[in-house]
């Protein structure tokens, strides 16, 4: 058993909240994965289900963000779990937004729910940093997290939310390179000499090609005709 928890507050007013996105990355696996639907038990929306080889509980604490360490650690003592079952993903501010981070164990670098977190079960556990950028001054930090993504954020969100999923099995087997690479892959594909051509690229089609010239035939020189004369008709012919 392993516990991917993710962070956020309870309520419809914060479901699109940049402090949310730990909650979208769940709600994105258990949709993906076939778990079960979600209930409630530990002072969280818990949801079961599989990941690859591996039974893994999906955990949305419902005791607000700064409060998250009193239901997580609540599951863990049940399930008789160690702090390195648990993986929590949360927003991170010191990463620009669409980035992505595993790490294990480590300081909470201020983040409430982690701290949270750390008082309960120790900071033993692994995170996957979820970055959301910085609003620039630490003043305005209270209000840029508890602010809905802009319109603009839709399209690294998603990508980065279906990376999060294509890769969770990855995670869940231990393998965070391969987890790192499937996020990658939706939000930074590789383009294809096949696939869409960038906007600046010009292309040729067959009928539009011009054809290569053809190369001109090589120059050769005729052989001289071998000389047939006799030794007294070659001096004869020098003094005509």
């Amino acid at each position: 058993m392993q516990i991917f928890a993710g962070l956020g507050n309870p309520g419809a007013q914060y479901a699109r909240n940049r402090h949310n996105i730990g909650f979208m990355a769940l709600d994105r696996i258990a949709g993906d994965h076939g778990f079960a639907p979600w209930k409630t038990k530990f002072q969280a929306e818990i949801a079961e289900g599989r990941l690859g080889g591996q039974r893994v509980l999906l955990l949305k604490p419902m005791t607000y963000m700064n409060r998250s360490g009193q239901s997580v650690g609540e599951a863990v003592r049940f399930y008789k779990l160690e702090p390195e079952d648990l993986t929590v993903f949360h927003d991170e501010l010191d990463l620009a937004p669409g980035k992505l981070k595993v790490k294990s164990g480590g300081g909470h670098a201020g983040h409430n729910g982690l701290r949270s977190i750390h008082g309960h079960i120790g900071d033993s556990y692994a995170r996957v940093r979820l970055g959301i950028g910085h609003p620039g001054r630490k003043e305005q930090v209270a209000n840029y997290v508890l602010h809905d993504f802009a319109k603009a954020d839709e399209e690294w969100l998603d990508d980065l939310l279906r990376g999060l999923s294509d890769g969770a099995p990855d995670l869940a087997a231990g393998d965070a390179p391969r987890f790192l690479n499937a996020v990658a892959l939706r939000v930074s594909p590789p383009r294809s000499g096949t696939g869409d051509r960038r906007p600046d690229a010009k292309t040729e089609t067959k009928s539009e090609a011009k054809p290569a010239p053809a190369p001109e035939p090589a120059k050769t020189e005729k052989a001289p005709e071998p000389d047939t004369r006799t030794a007294l008709q070659k001096l004869a012919d020098r003094f005509r």
